[in-house]
This record gives structure tokens, C-alpha cells and sequence, in this order.
């Protein structure tokens, strides 16, 4: 689905390294074969992002063929030793995404710079530019360019794939106290876990945050208060000016 306020962008590296939780208890990594709701999101809000709003990954499509490549590494170690670990990677990646923003309705001290034109304007700017700040593909050493494109244009590896390919019981992303909606996530930090599911044309379509139904709580987390002091939004919308654009919505 579609949404006006909708961004489609293409990411690539040539590494990247969405890691399974389960793979770090020996302290090495191995990635899973697409990339993280939360990863996705993470790489859009280094293009854009403001308390206002939250990011909703809506779908991505895999244009590359997935393929793996082990490397050896050696990780700081904080007590001594020269300690080696093995870590896998994906090679040669590239993905179309599709993402829109909601209004964050946890902060209504910020409700006076929800104005979704101008948002949305600024955004698209920035995926044009290449991000506000560096983009990288699940962990900092695999960087990656972000340039606009048009979800589901172009030939992909995976257009002439029939059926689906299930990728089982995988990580979603952690829901913060500031953009939890259920009541039950409220003053927590949530892992949320899915199953995806690839269809045709090697599309993945993401369910959103309250929908995961496996979740565990791993803390107790208070939101980050937002104000004058810390925050320049609120001052864009001062005055006259401000509550003419607040009235018509910014267009």
C-alpha cells in the first residue's frame, strides 16, 4: 500500500550484516539472509529522522542474489588475548524500499510540528542527497549508498521466482517507551520477533511493530522528554506564521 506520504528508496553495499541474536552467545556473527525491520529503519532514519514522527517499513524487494561470505576477525578484546572469531556476511547487496512516517502520539509536546508536507519534503531531499548522516547495512563497517528510485521498477534476481521462500522465527526490531502504541509495551523496551515470508518478484512485506505477537519486555525505560531546551522544532511554529500553518496543515 501506498501512502501520500510515502518514500521509495535503494539501498547497496557491498557487504552487510543483519546478525542473528542467536549466533553472538559465541561471540561471532552470522547474518541473516535479509535485512531487519529494524535495520531498515534505522538506515532511514539516518536519512531523515525527528521525535515527531516514527517510520513504518512497509515492504522492501530484493534485487541482488543472496550470498554469503565468511571472514575471519578479530574483535576487541577488553581483558587481553588475540582472540579470532568467524563472522558471515552477505556480499553485493542491494534493496528497493518502501517506507512512510506516522505522527508519534506519545509526544504531544511536539503536536505543534506535525506539519506532513513539510516532512515529507525534507525527506525525500535528504534520500536524494544521500542521508543526513553516514548509512551502513546493519553494522558499522558494512556502509551503504542510499540513492531514490521507484519501488518495483527494474530487474531484480528474483523476478521470475515462483512460490515463497519462509524464512522462520527471525528478529523484528525493539519497540522504545517513546513510540510503544499497545498499553502493554508502555514504559518498556520490547523485542518483537516474526516470521517473513518472501513472495514473487522478491518482495517482503513487513507487518508493523504492535503486530508482532512473540515479544518479550527486557526493561523497565522512561521516554526522553522534549522541550525548548532540546528541541528547535517547537520554535518553527511561533506566532502568527505558526498558527496559520497549523490550521491549514502546512499546504
Amino acid at each position: 500500500m501506498k501512502y501520500r506520504n510515502t518514500v521509495e528508496f535503494q539501498v547497496e553495499g557491498e557487504y552487510a550484516l543483519f546478525a542473528d541474536p542467536v549466533t553472538r552467545v559465541g561471540g561471532e556473527k552470522c547474518s541473516y539472509h535479509i535485512p531487519t525491520y529494524e535495520a531498515l529503519k534505522g538506515i532511514l532514519q539516518s536519512c531523515y529522522w525527528k521525535p515527531t514522527l516514527i517510520w513504518v517499513i512497509d515492504e522492501i524487494r530484493v534485487m541482488n542474489p543472496i550470498q554469503t561470505e565468511t571472514k575471519a576477525i578479530r574483535p576487541r578484546n577488553y581483558n587481553g588475548g588475540n582472540d579470532l572469531a568467524y563472522y558471515t556476511y552477505l556480499k553485493d547487496v542491494c534493496y528497493q524500499v518502501r517506507a512512510h512516517f506516522e505522527w508519534n502520539l506519545n509526544r504531544p509536546e511536539l503536536a505543534r510540528d506535525r506539519n506532513e508536507h513539510k516532512h515529507h519534503n525534507i525527506a525525500r531531499r535528504m534520500i536524494d542527497r544521500g542521508g543526513r548522516r553516514d548509512i551502513f547495512l546493519g553494522t558499522r563497517e558494512c556502509q551503504g549508498v542510499v540513492t531514490p528510485c521507484e519501488f518495483d521498477k527494474g530487474d531484480g534476481a528474483y523476478d521470475k521466482m515462483n512460490g515463497e521462500i519462509d524464512y522462520g522465527f527471525t528478529y523484528h526490531g525493539i519497540t522504545y517507551p517513546d513510540e510503544a502504541v499497545l498499553k502493554e509495551d508502555k514504559g518498556k523496551m520490547t523485542v518483537r520477533f516474526w516470521h517473513p515470508v518472501m513472495h514473487n518478484r522478491g518482495i517482503i512485506t513487513f507487518i508493523r511493530p504492535e503486530e508482532c505477537e512473540k515479544k518479550r519486555h527486557i526493561k523497565a525505560m522512561d521516554m526522553k522528554p522534549f522541550g525548548k531546551n532540546n528541541f528547535s522544532g517547537l520554535e518553527e511554529f511561533a506566532g502568527e506564521e505558526g498558527e496559520r500553518e497549523l490550521s491549514t496543515g502546512g499546504f
